[in-house]
């Protein structure tokens, strides 16, 4: 189950990757590379995933699970938020201080000393680093992120009582839409009760990937907020 799961959800990761890459690549706004980059760490952390659940996990499984799944997948979903609701002068700063933090994060889980991983079942991070900063990264960015996403969509809700009520309302229903996908990807543990601690874990992947993109969908016909010349392109 775990497996069929995680491969269900790389494939949805992927394909969906593959679709804001063509809007990115013909100029559709800076959002659409930040979710670009965002599906590409849930594919690969839905395939550690599968590996792990299917030949067992190692130590090089894992860390590419934890940096790409609860580390920096979700702060670059934010990212697109941020470009959608303020912009790109705002967005560009914002994506400065994500490059940095994606690539400190990288060094901390590439240095990072572990206990030994055996098994098919998902290691947690608490009995699995022997430090702390892998697990404090791995809070301040899914926190942090989660945070963006869900006021951002809460925000947008606000705004629809200013002008250009319909592109506004596209804009909001697909933020909604992204901040729910992201609370199901949360949902691991609260689903752990129903259907076991592994099976929440690739469910709620698959899931929150594919409300996601539902979101990609809708706010792909959004119009952004302040478009930048960089970006533009005639058609």
């Amino acid at each position: 189950m775990v497996f069929a799961l995680a491969a269900v959800a790389t494939v949805l990761a992927c394909l969906f990757a593959m679709a804001t890459f063509q809007r990115a690549a013909a100029g559709r706004g800076p959002h659409q590379w930040a979710w670009t980059v965002a599906l590409v760490l849930f594919a690969a952390a839905s395939v550690a995933l599968a590996l792990g659940a299917s030949t067992g996990w190692d130590d090089g499984t894992y860390k590419v699970f934890y940096l790409c799944g609860a580390i920096a997948s979700v702060p670059w979903l934010a990212l697109g938020t941020v470009f959608l609701l303020f912009g790109g002068p705002v967005g560009r700063r914002a994506r400065g201080w994500l490059v940095f933090f994606s690539g400190l994060s990288l060094g901390a889980i590439l240095l990072a000393q572990m206990e030994p991983v055996t098994g098919t079942e998902i290691p947690v991070g608490k009995d699995t680093f022997t430090q702390a900063l892998p697990r404090v990264l791995a809070a301040v960015a899914s926190g942090l992120g989660a945070t963006v996403i869900v006021v951002g969509a809460l925000w947008s809700l606000v705004r629809l009582l200013g002008a250009d009520v319909a592109g506004r309302g596209r804009l909001a229903g697909a933020n909604a839409l992204v901040a729910t996908g992201t609370l199901v990807l949360s949902s691991g543990g609260l689903l752990q009760g129903f259907v076991g601690h592994d099976e929440a874990f690739a469910l709620s992947l698959a899931v929150g990937i594919a409300v996601i993109y539902a979101g990609f969908l809708v706010a792909d016909g959004a119009p952004l907020p302040a478009p930048e010349p960089e970006y533009s392109h005639s058609e």
